[in-house]
Order: structure tokens, then sequence, then C-alpha cells
């Protein structure tokens, strides 16, 4: 049994690719425990078999930062969406953000269009798809999630536009 401290998983913005080819796709038999505050599962442990679905055959696991091109293209079809909405998606407008009405909603979409103080600190993935601002005395967050096409799971491949529809959801920082 391989823990996070010996894989590293728990470096920020680290991922496991296949030692042989290099692909992200790889799998692991791994144990998950439920967060009832977050509500969602944690990888708690996996195990040191992999298998790399683009080989076809088990692997070893490498640990890297991805920082090559399939974050560049999700950084450009984020920002396509978000500045021109061009691309599949969605955008949510949350209760408390509707509540301040139309001509606010329409200010609070223009500066997420407009919106380019992305940092390591707010983006550390490069992906362009967070923000944080403030707007007439209100705090506003804005928030990019890539989902498969039935809007039923997280994108196979982010990266893909003919896999994903992006969900760009604003909301008031008290909203989350």
């Amino acid at each position: 049994m391989t823990t996070k401290e010996t894989t590293g998983f728990d470096i920020l913005g680290e991922a496991p690719i296949c030692a042989r080819c290099g692909s992200e796709h790889v799998v692991t038999d791994a144990w998950a425990c439920w967060n009832r505050e977050a509500g969602f599962w944690e990888l708690e442990t996996h195990f040191d078999q992999a298998y790399c679905r683009t080989c076809e055959d088990e692997t070893d696991l490498q640990w890297i930062k991805p920082e090559g091109p399939e974050n560049g293209r999700v950084r450009d079809l984020n920002d396509a969406f978000r500045r021109l909405g061009q691309g599949r998606g969605s955008v949510f407008v949350t209760n408390g953000v509707s509540a301040l009405g139309p001509e606010f909603v329409a200010r609070a979409l223009a500066a997420v269009r407009c919106f380019n103080n992305f940092s390591e600190e707010n983006d550390p993935w490069g992906e362009h798809d967070f923000g944080a601002f403030e707007l007439e005395g209100h705090k506003l967050f804005w928030k990019i999630d890539p989902f498969d096409l039935a809007l039923q799971a997280h994108s196979p491949n982010p990266a893909n536009a003919a896999l994903t529809h992006r969900v760009l959801t604003l909301m008031l920082a008290s909203e989350y």
C-alpha cells in the first residue's frame, strides 16, 4: 500500500501520469472517506498497482505539476467562454446576486468578462477558472466548472471542447 506521504499527491498542483507514456489517463484502486462537511469523497490512500488506459497495461505512476498544453488549452477555452461567450456552456447567477437587480447583474457579468487578476495564489493550475472581485461594496466570486455533456459529472477532458460543457457561476462571497 502507498500513502499520500510516499506518493506526493498531497503536494499542491501535482498530478499522476503513466511513467511509460506520460498519459494522465491512469487509474488505481483506492480508499476514500466521505467528508460530510464538504459533501464529497476524499481520497484517503491508493494502492501500488496502477493501470494506464492509454497503454492498456499496468504502469508505475510518476507525479508532475502539469504546465503543458492541456492546462493552456483549458485556460484558453475558459477565457473564450468567460470573456466572449464562445463554446458550449451555461451561466448561472445565484439568488443573492439576482436580488441586487438586473442592472447590477449586468455590471457584475461585465466585471467577470474583464477579470484578469490571476496569480499563483488564486489560479495555481493556470486555468483561469476562478475569480474574486468587489463591486459596489459587494464581494463576488465566479467559478467555471467543466462538466460532461450530460451535466452529470466532471468532464472527462476539460481541454477538449467537444467533451465539455462549461458552467460559470456568479455568486456573492456570502453565499459560498
